[in-house]
């Protein structure tokens, strides 16, 4: 279900919000997208950190 709602999130934010030129455009929207989503998109359920901070807290915690 996790995958799931982060495509259905980058059609909504991403790809049905635009009329991109070329495919170049929709690839740098894409990567923009995923860039935000992994390293800046707050989720309440890891503690209000974003999936990166999360994994090197995380990681931090085990080593």
């Amino acid at each position: 279900a996790c995958i799931e709602s982060f495509f259905n999130q980058l059609k909504v934010g991403t790809v049905h919000n635009n009329n991109f030129k070329d495919y170049n455009s929709l690839n740098q929207a894409v990567k923009e997208y995923i860039s935000y989503y992994n390293n800046y998109r707050i989720k309440q359920k890891l503690g209000g950190m974003s999936q990166v901070e999360y994994r090197i807290n995380s990681s931090q915690k085990i080593a």
